[in-house]
């Protein structure tokens, strides 16, 4: 290739890349020559060359912009019916960490009904309110500090949390608690306090893919044991477990597990804190759904029956008040020291201005009242969606019942791959989370997670029944059986919520 042809392929490959957006300038004449060290007129034919295959278009006065190729294949009018996948194609393939990564993806595009996301829907939260607290701490620069609040954390947070805890039956001491970036960072430095690499950690199975994810991150690796879908962890199973002496600890979700949705009962709670007891070894709880509770009262947690500070408790306001600002906390019990020297190293400090803002909004804005309507629309929709699921999906399928939290288990009929609804879900415009991504021996290979946080609009309800008629579809054991069903979803990706899973209102 010549010179002139080699820059303009090279600027063609940035147009097609997306590096180069159409309406966008490009570079002048003499900033490229300068750039690519090569002669005006070189870099003038280059242009030129780019002009006649319609890439690019020139402005009087203006110079050079991208716009669409008048060569590029046009956008099909009529989408092509998804096909059943072959057994060597299907996602199962990859890791479980590529599986959720993908599916994450997925979920925050503006054309998909994020049914599979794990985030509820962002207009359920006072989160505005708390950005404006937060720019007016900023704006008149109070308590500025050069590094942020260093652990334990912002001193007026933690005491909202205490008394937080106190006014739901578990009293702490301020001292103990420990501000983290969500509770994700406080499962992680929980598992760094409770063990070393190489090290099993007892978990439900199936259990959320964080923790898995957090189990891994460390180094350790999950051991999954066997889980009764309303009961909790079966305890005789982790017994054995733990005699084995192999297991360093235990992690659980004792209210509203996610992905299950059950309450683990609490003689059951107390019976698992005896039992660590018994082989002295720590639990890890996370109750970041614990507010988020239908009845009357909040469910009890594991920490609330420790009596020697083996129980390291985590949550956070993400599930509860604000998706966006990622404040999450911990009870670590015996293991304090040990946590609050991992979170400085882990992050050093953090940003003053959002946990100033979450604890004037805990001390003055009414959020006992916003979690009452917040669990209120919470339990229609769980009530709508589950309803919708049993209408719509083939006969054998079932669904967990939920009390709390906005996540639905469904067990399809053996017939039906969740990896294969996924993928001609995805190609509808619907996302779900398939079962594979809550173990790590594909033991829930025909079972899926709903999100029901979402108002029940047209597009939910018709995601829905397009969900249950590709299962349908993918029961008779044909691709040809799904292609009808899928053809009358063809609608769905303008129905998605506006902006995308972060944005949408």
């Amino acid at each position: 290739m010549k010179l002139y042809e080699t820059l303009a392929e090279t600027i063609r490959r940035q147009i097609l890349n997306g590096v180069m957006l159409p309406g966008e300038k490009i570079p002048s004449v003499r900033r490229a020559s300068q750039q690519y060290q090569l002669s005006i007129s070189t870099v003038i034919r280059a242009f030129l060359l780019l002009e006649s295959q319609g890439y690019i278009e020139s402005r009087p006065q203006s110079g050079y912009f991208v716009r669409t190729p008048q060569n590029a294949p046009a956008a099909p009018t009529v989408a092509t019916a998804p096909q059943a996948l072959p057994a060597s194609r299907l996602p199962a393939a990859n890791t479980p960490v590529e599986l959720v990564l993908h599916n994450l993806r997925s979920i925050n595009c503006n054309a998909r009904i994020p049914l599979g996301s794990p985030y509820p829907d962002p207009a359920l939260f006072p989160s505005m309110r708390i950005s404006q607290l937060a720019q007016g701490f900023y704006k008149r620069r109070e308590h500025a500090q050069l590094i942020g609040v260093l652990p334990p954390g912002n001193a007026e947070l933690i005491r909202q949390i205490a008394r937080r805890h106190l006014q739901t039956g578990l009293p702490v001491q301020a001292g103990e608690i420990i501000i983290t970036q969500g509770a994700t960072e406080a499962l992680q430095l929980c598992l760094h306090a409770i063990a070393r690499p190489g090290a099993a950690i007892a978990v439900e199975s199936p259990t959320y893919y964080a923790l898995l994810h957090a189990i891994e991150r460390t180094g350790m690796r999950a051991l999954p044991i066997a889980t009764d879908a309303d009961q909790g962890m079966d305890l005789p199973s982790l017994d054995r477990a733990l005699a084995s002496g192999d297991v360093a600890g235990v992690a659980v979700m004792t209210n509203f597990q996610n992905p299950l949705g059950y309450v683990m009962p609490d003689a059951r709670k107390q019976a698992l804190v005896r039992l660590l007891a018994k082989h002295d070894l720590p639990l890890v709880e996370n109750d970041v759904y614990g507010e988020l509770h239908f009845g009357e009262q909040r469910p009890r947690t594991a920490k609330s029956y420790d009596q020697d500070g083996r129980v390291l408790y985590c949550s956070s306001f993400s599930k509860s008040l604000t998706p966006e600002h990622h404040i999450g906390w911990t009870l670590p019990g015996r293991y304090r020291q040990a946590v609050e020297r991992l979170k400085f190293l882990n992050t050093v400090s953090m940003p003053a201005h959002p946990q100033r803002a979450v604890a004037e909004y805990l001390q003055s804005e009414g959020y006992d009242f916003h979690l009452r309507r917040l669990r209120k629309l919470l339990m229609q929709r769980q009530r709508i969606m589950r309803a919708a699921v049993l209408r719509f999906f083939p006969a054998g399928t079932r669904c967990s019942e939920p009390q709390g939290g906005y996540l639905l288990w469904v067990t399809l009929p053996d017939g039906i791959l969740a990896l294969e609804l996924h993928a001609l879900a995805q190609a509808a415009g619907i996302s779900v989370a398939p079962g594979d991504m809550f173990s790590t021996d594909g033991a829930f290979r025909h079972c899926i997670r709903l999100n029901y946080s979402f108002p029940w609009e047209d597009g939910i309800e018709a995601a829905v029944r397009t969900l249950g008629e590709l299962c349908h579809g993918l029961l008779a054991g044909s691709a040809q059986a799904a292609q009808p069903h899928y053809q009358a979803a063809r609608p769905l990706a303008a129905q998605a919520p506006a902006g995308g899973l972060i944005n949408a209102r």
